[in-house]
């Protein structure tokens, strides 16, 4: 049955071709965090372990989800919820793990993390439970988009901008800058692909710009986007950081 999955994987097809090379691009980049944490300083190698989690994490899931796809050509919704709700508050603590020389507390990473998870269950219960309405997918949309900005808030204007700005570390400072980018423009893919379900804005009931299944395509570009460029950026911060201190 696996082989059979497999052979059905269309080329030609977009969605199929993309769960594919995310699932060897995140397996690819779990394995470079996890060899490169002998060549950094200490006080890093717990942020390079948590990118090589993040990364591994989704190739695992991808590996079920590309199977799934190809069987059924349907989108593994709680499969994808799963690997988010396992990913993205580790993406969260990334913040954390990096300004915490700058004087971060627990409860500054606690915030992010309860803000992310609201975020993916309000999107699980608009996406998984959908009555095909637009009034259930904008619901539980603009729920999910408060957890969204507040963590957009924070990398921007709010607690992590500050910390970052109080930091003595010109690395971490781009390194942060560079994550809120990733917040704003990669995480604001995934409220576009969740638009494009049956029942929301940019679907067949709004203004009929993308197929149900476009939603992968959607996904799965800004998944190995996002995961992968977090752990490039923790990666650059510990490499500059611990060549500084060995100069």
């Amino acid at each position: 049955m696996y082989l059979l999955n497999v052979l059905s994987i269309d080329a030609k097809d977009p969605v199929s071709f993309t769960f594919f090379t995310g699932y060897m691009a995140m397996f690819a980049a779990s394995i470079f965090f996890f060899m490169e944490r002998g060549q950094v300083d200490g006080k890093w190698k717990l942020s390079l372990l948590v990118s090589g989690l993040i990364t591994g994490i989704a190739a695992v899931h991808y590996y079920y989800m590309r199977d799934f796809y190809a069987a059924t050509k349907e989108t593994p919704v709680a499969l994808r919820y799963i690997d988010w709700t396992l990913t993205v508050p580790l993406m969260c603590i990334e913040f954390y793990l990096l300004l915490r020389p700058a004087g971060a507390k627990a409860g500054f990473m606690w915030k992010l993390i309860l803000a992310s998870v609201l975020m993916l269950v309000a999107g699980y219960i608009g996406e998984a439970y959908t009555d095909g309405s637009m009034g259930h997918s904008v619901l539980w949309g603009v729920i999910s988009t408060i957890g969204y900005i507040y963590v957009l808030h924070s990398a921007w204007l709010g607690e992590a901008k500050k910390l970052a700005d109080s930091s003595a570390s010109s690395a971490v400072k781009k390194g942060i800058n560079a994550l809120a980018w990733f917040v704003l423009v990669g995480w604001a893919i995934y409220p576009i692909g969740y638009m494009t379900m049956p029942g929301g804005w940019l679907g067949a009931d709004g203004i009929g710009l993308f197929r149900p299944q476009d939603i992968n395509l959607f996904y799965n570009i800004a998944d190995a986007i996002n995961k992968i460029g977090f752990g490039l950026v923790v990666y650059n911060i510990a490499i500059s950081e611990s060549k500084g201190a060995t100069a």
